[in-house]
């Protein structure tokens, strides 16, 4: 196998030119190694796999889109085919998601030493989970939104003790975590109290921010608050 050096340098390439399931391979050589990886190797990581899943997500719900529309016109010829490609899409995510939970479980999570770095890797299983909860059904949905629930949890847990409010880590847990609150469990309710306390945490404690972090921490806290006022909404529309 290629050294690390190697390997960072061909995944930083395959970024350049948009070759993102490259990326991935020579990023999960990496992790493969079992030593704790460095911010940027872990940010390479993150990178690689978020384009592979986000590319499938936004396929899966154009694809689901038609398939209501065509629900509604009960055209059954364009159904049975509008199904079998969204089937083909969730096979891709589902090997997806498997993948790089396979990856967590295995090697990074297990070689985390810092606070930080086990937060990071616990989020990210939770993002996974969560990803593979959007799409399944039945027992297999709610068996994906339990594990994403246990790994948000374990995150949040580290993260209250090694981590001050105004981390960015700590912050982008906390906007997921809502997120699934809100779309996988579908509980506005404990959405906005979970958004609101990292917000209004963050906020109570701004001079701690540190500069390197300043832009991540503020751009999430941003995003914390749009969704505060999207939800509040919701929730005030179903009183």
């Amino acid at each position: 196998m290629a050294d690390t050096g190697d390997l960072v340098y061909q995944a930083k390439l395959a970024e350049q030119a948009e070759r993102y399931d490259e990326m991935v391979e020579s990023m999960k050589n990496v992790a493969s190694m079992d030593v704790e990886l460095t911010v940027e190797e872990r940010n390479l990581l993150s990178v690689a796999y978020k384009n592979v899943i986000g590319a499938r997500r936004a396929s899966w719900r154009i694809i689901s889109s038609l398939e209501q529309k065509e629900e509604n016109k009960g055209g059954e010829d364009k159904l049975k085919m509008i199904r079998e490609y969204r089937k083909t899409v969730e096979k891709e995510l589902k090997s997806i998601c498997n993948d790089i939970l396979d990856v967590l479980d295995k090697h990074l999570i297990l070689a985390a030493t810092t606070g930080e770095s086990k937060v990071f890797y616990y989020k990210m299983k939770g993002d996974y989970h969560r990803y593979l909860a959007e799409f399944a059904t039945g027992n297999d949905r709610k068996e994906a939104a339990e594990n994403s629930l246990v790994a948000y949890k374990a995150a949040s847990d580290i993260a209250m003790i090694e981590l001050p409010p105004t981390h960015p880590i700590r912050l982008g847990l906390a906007l997921n975590f809502s997120v699934f609150y809100y779309e996988i469990l579908n509980s506005p309710d404990r959405a906005c109290k979970l958004a609101k306390e990292a917000f209004d945490n963050a906020i109570a404690e701004l001079d701690t921010l540190s500069e390197d972090c300043y832009k991540d921490s503020t751009l999430i806290m941003q995003l914390l608050r749009d969704n505060l006022t999207l939800w509040t909404s919701d929730v005030q529309g179903d009183d």
